[in-house]
């Protein structure tokens, strides 16, 4: 199969972040077994998702695995002017569908390359390791990185995540954390605010300390000008509470995007967070012995990226993309989780960033065909080894 071919199969498999992937990573399944590579599913709890990851090449250190996700987000809501799920090539370059970008124009870039990597004389193995909710978390990256490092006696080195980056180096990314915030207050009449909490105005509080904090944390120089914005970002994305302007609200909900540069710890954050909210809860009691907030995870911390610029990665990448101009990214993405289970990690994929999350998404033509020479760059690369 061509790669255009793959791709076109990909995208008609319509799955949603936090949704079954298991109709895909099967026929991912089935075409990689297609050519005798044995491959490993790593299921979610209830086995309703799955991730999958399999090695081509001999058992040896120093092998390459090569990174991406099943799952879209959705397209709801959006003005698509073609089916979503269908690949369209209108003649312009580019191809049109949902996940042509973001990201199976780079597991397709994978999967065309595979009978070349099976008949290839391998001195360093290649691995598929393909995810599940990405798009809801990196829910799955973790588990997936380690489930690797337990099955295989050998230890791949690196790993590449294949975001659309237009197949540029990229070495770093924030982590992103988002928090859900529920403030229960009392309830009455405006003129009474003194005697009563109002959920609003406690919501208010904790937006104006988050800013606080991010404000705070630039001006003790806490910065990496390799980023843009060059420090952590607290915002807050949604705020909703009250049912009249003349009713105290008695309950009060927002959520917090937490975007932290390397070097700030997000856990430290989500405490001080969290103990501020506490010392609110204290405070508010002695007028209504009820009030209290509720801090929860809206998905764990996605760790940031964070390799160096003196990386072997990046030589890598210049040797199968005649790239080795690295940069940083303001997204978020599973590099982070590979990174901490041990493996030299590094994004790079076909497609521009700007194409994801929109309507009538598109890869062109021509990254598509760029992303898969890279690939096959990279196993001719590993026949003489590193």
């Amino acid at each position: 199969m061509t790669v255009n071919s793959i791709l076109e199969k990909l995208v008609s498999f319509p799955v949603l972040g936090g949704e079954s992937n298991l109709e895909i990573i099967h026929w991912i399944k089935n075409y990689i077994e297609g050519f005798g590579v044995k491959t490993t599913l790593v299921p979610n709890e209830d086995n309703t998702k799955a991730s999958l990851h399999c090695r081509i090449g001999p058992a040896v250190d120093g092998g390459v695995i090569l990174s991406g996700h099943t799952d879209v987000v959705p397209v709801k809501g959006q003005p698509w002017n073609t089916n979503p799920f269908q690949l369209i090539d209108k003649g312009d370059g580019n191809l049109y569908a949902r996940g042509s970008c973001d990201m199976k124009g780079f597991l397709a870039c994978c999967l065309a390359a595979l009978p070349d990597m099976v008949n290839a004389q391998l001195k360093l193995p290649i691995y598929f390791a393909f995810s599940y909710d990405e798009e809801i978390g990196c829910l799955a990256a973790s588990t997936l990185a380690t489930h690797i490092k337990k099955t295989y006696s050998e230890t791949p080195r690196y790993a590449i995540i294949g975001e659309a980056s237009m197949l540029q180096p990229v070495i770093g990314h924030k982590s992103i954390h988002i928090i859900d915030i529920t403030i229960h207050g009392s309830q009455g009449h405006s003129s009474r605010i003194k005697q009563e909490v109002s959920a609003v105005h406690e919501a208010a509080r904790i937006v104006m300390w988050a800013e606080q904090k991010m404000n705070d944390l630039i001006t003790s120089g806490s910065v990496d000008e390799r980023f843009n914005p060059p420090h952590s970002s607290l915002h807050t994305g949604m705020i909703n509470g009250g049912i009249a302007p003349n009713i105290i609200a008695n309950k009060a909900t927002l959520s917090l995007d937490i975007r932290c540069i390397p070097k700030n710890n997000a856990s430290q954050l989500y405490q001080e967070l969290k103990d501020y909210c506490k010392s609110r809860e204290q405070e508010q009691r002695a007028i209504f012995s009820d009030f209290k907030i509720e801090v929860v995870e809206n998905h764990p911390i996605v760790p940031p990226l964070n390799t160096s610029e003196d990386s072997d990665a990046i030589n890598l990448i210049g040797k199968i993309t005649g790239n080795y101009n690295w940069d940083t990214v303001a997204y978020a993405s599973e590099a982070g989780h590979f990174s901490n289970a041990g493996f030299e990690s590094i994004i790079c994929g076909p497609g521009s960033i700007k194409q994801a999350h929109r309507a009538n998404e598109f890869i062109s033509k021509d990254q598509l065909n760029k992303g898969a020479k890279m690939i096959k760059n990279l196993v001719k690369l590993l026949e003489t080894a590193i």
